[in-house]
C-alpha cells in the first residue's frame, strides 16, 4: 500500500514534459551552404564567420582556385551580399554560388543556382560611378547617433535615392533600428544577376538544379520563418485526492 501511495504521488507531482518551441528558421541558408563546402571544397570549415571570404582560396582546388561565397535567396528576389564597403573593396576573381528557394507549403526547394565568376572589372562596373567616399559618407550619416533613427533613416534614403548612389546596379540598404543597428548593406537583385553576370543564361526556375553538374539535394530546404517565443514553464496537474484507510491517515500507524 505504501509503494501505492509513492508511485500515485510520484504521478501527480510529475512536470508535464515541456514541448520544444519552434525553431526560427533559416536552417535551408545555413544547410546549402555546409552543403556546398563538403561537396565541392573538402569540407572546408571556416574559423570565424568575420572572415573575408566564407571559402578562401586556398580552399578551393577544384574549381578555379579563388575565393568563394556561397548565399540564398527567394527565387527571383534580390541576394543579400553583406557590408556594402567589404563589398566594395574586392579586388580579385571570385566565385559567388547563389541558391534560390520558393516557398511550397511548409517546405522551401531549390528551383535556380547561379554561380557566376566574377572578375574585378565586372564587380567594379557594378558599382557604377560610386567611389569608396561616397560610400563613406552614407555610412557616417547612418552611423549618426545624435539623431533619431527615423530622421537617419529618412536621411539615408534621400541620399541614397539621389545620383551617384542611384546609379550603381549593387542596391545599398541602410539598416537602421532603435536599438543598436546601423549598418551599411548592399544587395544585388535578381534580374541583375542574370544580366550582369551570367549574361545569355536562362533566369527560369529549374525542376532539378544542379551546381557543378551535382543536383541539389532536396532536403535542403525548411519551413517558412518562425520566430521562437520564451519558452513557459510547463504547467503541474492538480494533486490527486487520495482516500488513505484509518490505519494509514496518521503517522506511524
Amino acid at each position: 500500500m505504501r509503494a501505492l501511495l509513492f508511485l500515485c504521488f510520484g504521478l501527480a507531482l510529475a512536470p508535464a514534459r515541456a514541448e520544444p518551441p519552434p525553431a526560427e528558421v533559416q536552417r535551408h541558408g545555413v544547410d546549402f551552404e555546409s552543403w556546398v563546402r563538403a561537396t565541392f571544397f573538402n569540407h572546408y570549415q571556416p574559423p570565424a564567420y568575420t572572415q573575408k571570404w566564407d571559402i578562401p582560396a586556398e580552399a578551393n582546388t577544384r574549381h578555379g582556385g579563388i575565393p568563394a561565397n556561397p548565399k540564398t535567396a527567394k527565387f527571383k528576389s534580390p541576394v543579400g551580399l553583406g557590408d556594402a564597403l567589404r563589398q566594395f573593396d574586392i579586388d580579385e576573381p571570385f566565385l559567388l554560388i547563389i541558391g534560390y528557394w520558393e516557398q511550397r507549403g511548409p517546405d522551401k526547394h531549390f528551383v535556380k543556382i547561379a554561380a557566376p565568376t566574377v572578375s574585378p572589372e565586372t564587380w567594379r562596373r557594378l558599382w557604377g560611378p560610386l567611389t569608396r567616399a561616397d560610400l563613406e559618407a552614407l555610412d557616417a550619416l547612418i552611423r549618426d547617433r545624435s539623431r533619431p533613427p527615423e530622421e537617419i533613416q529618412q536621411a539615408a534614403q534621400a541620399m541614397k535615392s539621389r545620383p551617384p548612389y542611384s546609379e550603381s546596379v549593387i542596391v545599398l540598404n541602410p539598416k537602421i533600428d532603435r536599438k543598436t543597428q546601423r549598418r551599411l548593406q548592399c544587395s544585388l537583385r535578381y534580374e541583375d544577376v542574370f544580366q550582369h553576370l551570367l549574361p545569355g543564361t536562362d533566369p527560369a526556375a529549374e525542376a532539378a538544379p544542379t551546381l557543378f553538374g551535382q543536383p541539389v539535394p532536396p532536403l535542403l530546404a525548411s519551413g517558412p520563418r518562425q520566430f521562437t517565443e520564451p519558452p513557459q514553464p510547463p504547467k503541474l496537474p492538480p494533486l490527486l485526492h487520495l482516500d488513505l484507510p484509518p490505519r494509514l491517515s496518521s503517522v506511524g500507524g
